[in-house]
């Protein structure tokens, strides 16, 4: 059941009369010199008439548990209740449930010192429903986990962290979860008209374009931009498009496209077998990060992204990082991340795999209106269900039936012609294998947006026209079930209505756990802008200024460039607090910096270079724009040199370089104040000047106000003396939650 919400001006309200209870200090099993007791799971969700076999029940873990209790009773009194299982992960299914039956579950954190009080206790129940549905949509199972790599909590967390964490790409520009959004079905939801590969003719805008997903710049060891065939100096695209990483635990016989990440997965320093079997995730998250195109630089290798990460602050580039992952942090190194998950603190390339691998192999989405109409426990509607019939009576289930919807095998349905991509063909040499690829998984299609490996077909109203001409590219091997269907407007209709609303899952839709994520650098405000007008060149164009990477506190390495002027030309770049403006002469001098450089390449146009600058990691710059412009010599240009357009980037986050009383998370201190005798709490927000107001306390409270759920927000807290309990408002969901700690002659700081 879903849990409510504290609302905003009227929690005094229901602070003022309802109990504050303490749980009693962890009970501590066994001893050793030193440890942590453990906090209690949150988030506890029980699910309601879901599952026709079952009550699944997840939750947010908690740092140094090794296990977790689930408890059951028939009502809500945890004195009633008894333990129903373990499991190392933080997600569970009672099979045991009677149908019908309301239970109430509790969770409990243990390890081998200690174990935690009780998490806040959820009710759910098992449907009564169709206990065993079978062919051809049968209920979709957790996936088969490799031997060598067991789900736990700790490990699928790290893994969650390294995903969404862009410091792993050689620009910090690009994480997993840049090209895998769960709200685009696990897909990349920039994939469009805009970000195109130039296919095989290596010509933009022909009829053999690919839709891909952006990368990076073409970039060094050193943080150098240059330009690539194509894409110049902008951002690469890749050559196919983004499959979903959602479900992506069932696949077998190979992940991507043709298949190259194979179910042995091999050490990526050794290439000694580290899994035999199913180990597909593993084997293909070695893959992006030593892209050029997709997040590395020339020349990467896995001792280089092993460094970063053993150095980098987990997240330290998102924003919005849902609670329960922030909680699990708590401010944690990389290094001890990996010795809770994986024993000791050593960071490898293996256990980055093995970490991001466990965080995908918990994101099945068994949650459908397909699942519960298999169940007999949800019809579809009268149009969903005539899709359903079309969908079986035309064989669309031979590759695209079973509980995954996909036979996981590879096909070539004529999207295009076998001489545009090899496919599965390139790697097993096989050439009935020509053109073939991956059949996907059909759950969440809805969301995805940007259909089959080119990512050409934009909608699912376009994918059932193709199916329905028969396909586009006639082949010796287009497997013979595609065909004309000659479907008339409402069959098609009705195709289209049953993959939509059935197949999706609306906790992917909506981002809920366990398909919540952090906000990436690349969606905040903090991504520099170039705006305005500068001067022209010799080529009758102003230099173009580059400027992509997060200007975070402590960067050694934000690099910002220039290209499209004369190649060979003496450049400078300042930056200032100030604009440095389009003058009569090259500004002297810039309070943050003045880099000169010669440029590469030739010719009037051709040119480029880059500055890679390190940001002081100084608080006193957290929250400060600063200003700057390239300056070109150009003996065709006005005063005898170009400018570029004006760059603008804002100083944000930081080891110890937040700025105070940042509520909104925009990097600057908000307007705010406490009144008393209301027990209000009002800031105006930074980030777009609008006004936030709160009743949460009393007059005889303390103000404690502070980023306590590591989200990058300052959450509204207090302190109450009378009785030493603290009290803290999450700003993730403005959910509040309480905890004794200290009494009344005591002091904060």
């Amino acid at each position: 059941m879903y849990r409510v919400k504290v609302c905003v001006l009227a929690v005094a309200l229901l602070l003022g009369l309802v109990a504050i209870f303490v749980e009693p200090a962890s009970e501590r099993v066994s001893g050793r010199n030193s440890f942590v007791d453990l906090a209690s799971p949150t988030e506890l969700t029980a699910t309601d008439s879901v599952y026709a076999t079952k009550v699944g029940l997840h939750w947010e873990p908690v740092p140094y548990a090794t296990v977790y209790r689930i408890f059951r009773a028939t009502t809500n009194d945890p004195q009633t209740a008894t333990s129903v299982g373990t499991t190392p992960a933080n997600y569970y299914f009672d099979a045991a449930a009677t149908a019908a039956q309301q239970y109430y579950y509790w969770v409990r954190a243990e390890n081998a010192e200690t174990v935690s009080p009780l998490s806040s206790s959820d009710a759910g129940m098992r449907a009564v429903g169709n206990n065993s549905p079978g062919a051809p949509f049968p209920p979709l199972e957790p996936p088969i986990v490799p031997g060598g790599n067991p789900i736990t909590a700790a490990k699928a967390y790290l893994g969650k962290t390294l995903f969404w964490d862009e410091q792993l790409s050689s620009t910090k520009t690009v994480s997993c979860g840049t090209c895998h959004r769960p709200a685009a079905g696990g897909s990349d939801p920039r994939t469009g008209t805009a970000t195109r590969h130039p296919g095989p003719d290596n010509a933009f805008n022909t009829a053999d374009d690919i839709f891909g997903s952006p990368g990076v710049i073409n970039n060094s060891a050193a943080g150098a931009y240059s330009p690539v065939s194509y894409f110049g100096m902008g951002l690469q695209v890749t050559n196919r498009k983004s499959p979903s990483y959602l479900n992506a635990g069932y696949t077998t016989d190979g992940i991507f496209w043709d298949g190259r990440a194979f179910d042995t997965f091999r050490d990526p320093i050794t290439n000694s077998v580290l899994l035999s079997s199913f180990g597909g995730l593993e084997s293909q998250s070695v893959f992006p990060p030593m892209s050029t195109a997709e997040m590395g630089h020339v020349g990467r290798d896995w001792p280089a992204i092993v460094d970063r990460i053993s150095n980098s602050k987990p997240l330290a580039l998102a924003h919005d990082v849902p609670s329960g992952l922030a909680n699990w942090l708590s401010g944690r190194t990389y290094s001890q991340l990996f010795e809770e998950a994986f024993g000791t603190p050593g960071v490898t390339p293996a256990r980055i795999a093995m970490a991001i691998a466990t965080h995908e192999r918990t994101l099945f989405s068994d949650q459908t209106p397909l699942d519960r109409w298999s169940a007999q426990l949800e019809p579809l509607t009268t149009q969903e269900e005539q899709g359903r019939t079309i969908f079986i009576a035309q064989q669309c289930t031979f590759c695209h039936g079973g509980a995954l919807l996909s036979n996981t095998s590879y096909q070539n349905v004529g999207v295009r012609p076998v001489t545009d991509d090899p496919g599965r063909g390139a790697l097993t040499g096989v050439p009935a294998d020509i053109g073939r690829f991956k059949t996907p998984p059909l759950r969440n299609l809805e969301l995805k947006g940007n259909y089959f490996h080119n990512g050409v077909t934009p909608t699912v109203e376009a994918v059932v026209e193709f199916y329905n001409r028969g396909g586009d590219f006639p082949a010796p091997n287009v497997d013979t079930r595609v065909r004309p269907l000659n479907l008339s407007v409402a069959q098609r209709a009705s195709l289209v209505a049953f993959l939509k609303r059935p197949l999706t899952d609306q906790r992917v839709a909506q981002e809920l756990p366990p398909f919540d994520r952090p906000k990436l650098f690349t969606e905040s405000n903090f991504v520099p802008t170039v705006t305005g007008t500068g001067r022209v060149g010799t080529a009758g164009v102003a230099p173009n200024a580059i400027a992509l990477e997060p200007p975070i506190s402590g960067n050694p390495s934000f690099a910002i460039a220039v290209s499209q002027t004369v190649g060979g030309a003496s450049a400078v770049l300042v930056i200032d607090s100030a604009d440095p403006g389009v003058g009569t002469t090259i500004p002297s001098g810039g309070s943050f910096a003045r880099v000169q450089t010669t440029l590469s390449g030739g010719g009037v146009e051709n040119g480029y270079g880059t500055a890679v600058l390190s940001i002081p990691n100084n608080p006193s710059l957290v929250g400060r724009t600063f200003y700057g412009r390239w300056y070109v010599t150009d003996a065709g240009a006005a005063n005898g040199f170009s400018v570029s357009r004006l760059i603008t980037f804002t100083i944000f986050g930081g080891g110890g370089g937040r700025a105070p009383f940042d509520f909104d998370g925009d990097g600057k201190t908000d307007l705010s104040i406490y009144r008393p005798a209301v027990g209000e709490w009002w800031y105006e927000r930074s980030s777009n000047g609008g006004n936030f107001a709160a009743q949460f306390g009393s007059s005889t409270d303390t103000t404690v106000a502070a980023d306590h759920t590591g989200d990058g927000r300052v959450d509204i807290a207090f302190w109450r003396p009378s009785t030493g309990t603290w009290f803290v408002l999450r700003s993730e969901d403005l959910s509040f939650y309480a905890f004794p700690f200290g009494t009344s002659s005591d002091v904060t700081v």
